[in-house]
């Protein structure tokens, strides 16, 4: 045992036991302590780790548990490719404790690849390096990016092997999260739990997440008008970055409205809305450009389980709900355009500027273009400096065309160009973590236990819309030979 960092008892106790299982992690053999993100750490107050490693081993490996706290595993369910799978939950994970920061902001502190849980079924409940490392690198790359995200606290690799299609190091993640509660949180209350434990949740959900609801008349209603409008947010973040989740299920769509779960996600590279990376994603049911539509259906199975909550007549509850879901593609293509008309200069959309940027894509898309460079490199333009930008589209005389439009537009609004160039770059990333940049980090750090890449690569991706001289590497799209294009869930 250890001292207590948890100053609150887990809320997420408050519900009735059936949500949990009260489970310690497994110990491991010989833990190193890879990596501390020490900002977060400070946030969180847990100044006492980053003095002491050796302490900090202890506690983010699982080998040693905070005096007066019971860990617990979450129960949920999901459809998981739009099918039904009544029993999920945290089968390598669970829930040490809550913090509060110096905000007074609550904050769950999860260990996943901690060892087997009730809800483990057939796995072993560990976690392979690989995997580990690709969610530390993506999570804290996303929250840098500006995106509302689950946050990653501490890498640590276990010392054993883990066993998949063949043998390869184990690790263990230490995930921060405003909370873990998913759709399919709602979905397990609902399909084994019955009315008042949906009720409970609900309120539980509402009162940690989502408080100015609890004021409304309809407290149930504004909750779920409140979380679309979060979703279609995160979504529009995502698209506006080329990002694809790759795995859409209601099991990770957070209630919080943060990105989780970032098994075979990716950044795409060339310009195409049909992007899928994801191993198990054959039919493109989570391709990049399908990600709103699924966004909202996911909300629909949401809606599903508040229905005897919001009226006991049903077609009452449904047309509520459903007039809410009908908003949520609305709303998205709002938020989803202001994205994009400010990645090409703009603050105002209108015809004109929401054009600009339908044509820039179809060009990317034709070209094949780098998505982010391309929209990086607008700024370098705005001198006349053309020569990257050009190369990115093979110097097609369309492109140019596009170009000599957009200058003519953007200098007639903007009054200052370097201003013009500030903010560009300022929504622009010059970095995101890659996916031919990724695989190379694990391959070193498993096959070599050489961690100084990702130590590198990480120090880079906290500041991906400035760049330094000695990052410019990380700039560089995927040659050929790099090019990973399909990616895997690897837990």
């Amino acid at each position: 045992m250890i001292k207590n960092i948890f100053k609150t008892p887990t809320s997420y106790t408050t519900l009735p036991s059936s949500f949990y299982q009260q489970v310690n992690p497994i110990p491991v053999k010989t833990p190193q302590l890879i990596c501390l993100n020490n900002s977060l750490a400070e946030q969180l107050q847990l100044h006492d780790y980053i003095k002491n490693p050796s302490k900090a081993t202890e506690l983010f490996s699982g080998n040693a548990i905070p005096d007066n706290t019971q860990p617990i595993a979450l129960a949920y369910a999901g459809h998981q490719f739009g099918q039904f799978v009544p029993q999920l939950g945290d089968g390598r994970a669970v829930l040490l404790g809550e913090c509060i920061d110096k905000r007074n902001q609550r904050w769950d502190v999860q260990l996943k690849g901690s060892g087997r849980t009730k809800f483990s079924r057939n796995g072993d409940g560990r976690c392979p390096l690989g995997p580990a490392i690709r969610e530390y690198l993506v999570s804290e790359a996303m929250h840098a990016l500006g995106v509302p995200t689950t946050r990653t606290l501490a890498l640590v690799s276990t010392g054993e092997i883990v066993q998949r299609e063949q043998a390869y190091p184990g690790g263990i993640v230490t995930r921060v999260a405003s909370s873990h509660l998913r759709i399919g949180t709602f979905e397990y209350a609902s399909a084994h739990l019955g009315k008042d434990a949906v009720i409970a949740l609900t309120n539980y959900a509402i009162s940690r997440h989502y408080p100015d609801c609890q004021q409304d008349t309809h407290p149930i209603r504004s909750f779920f008008k409140q979380l679309c409008l979060q979703q279609a947010k995160l979504i529009a973040k995502w698209l506006s970055l080329g990002f694809v989740h790759g795995v859409m299920n209601t099991d990770n769509t957070s209630i919080s409205g943060e990105t989780i779960d970032f098994g075979p996600c990716a950044f795409m590279e060339s310009y195409n809305p049909d992007t899928v990376f994801s191993s198990i994603d054959r039919m493109g049911r989570y391709a990049y450009s399908q990600q709103p539509v699924i966004g909202q259906w996911n909300l629909g199975r949401l809606a599903t389980c508040l229905l005897p909550l919001i009226s006991d007549d049903q077609n009452e509850a449904m047309a509520i709900l459903q007039s809410q879901l009908d908003d949520f593609l609305t709303i998205f293509r709002h938020n989803y355009h202001q994205q994009m008309i400010a990645k090409i200069g703009f603050v105002q959309e209108s015809k004109t500027t929401l054009d600009l940027v339908k044509e820039y894509l179809h060009l990317m898309d034709i070209n094949e273009a780098d998505f982010t460079l391309s929209f990086r490199y607008l700024a370098n333009v705005i001198e006349s400096d053309q020569t990257e930008h050009l190369n990115l589209f093979n110097k097609k005389p369309g492109i140019q065309d596009w170009l000599k439009k957009w200058r003519q537009i953007i200098t007639k609004e903007k009054q200052n160009i370097n201003n013009l160039k500030q903010d560009l770059n300022h929504v622009n990333p010059a970095i995101i973590p890659r996916n031919h940049r990724i695989a190379t980090i694990i391959d070193k750090a498993v096959e070599q236990q050489d961690y100084q890449p990702f130590l590198m690569f990480m120090e880079a991706l906290k500041t991906p819309y400035s760049i330094q001289k000695k990052d410019l590497k990380y700039m560089e799209p995927a040659i050929q030979s790099e090019l990973v294009t399909t990616t895997f869930c690897g837990t």
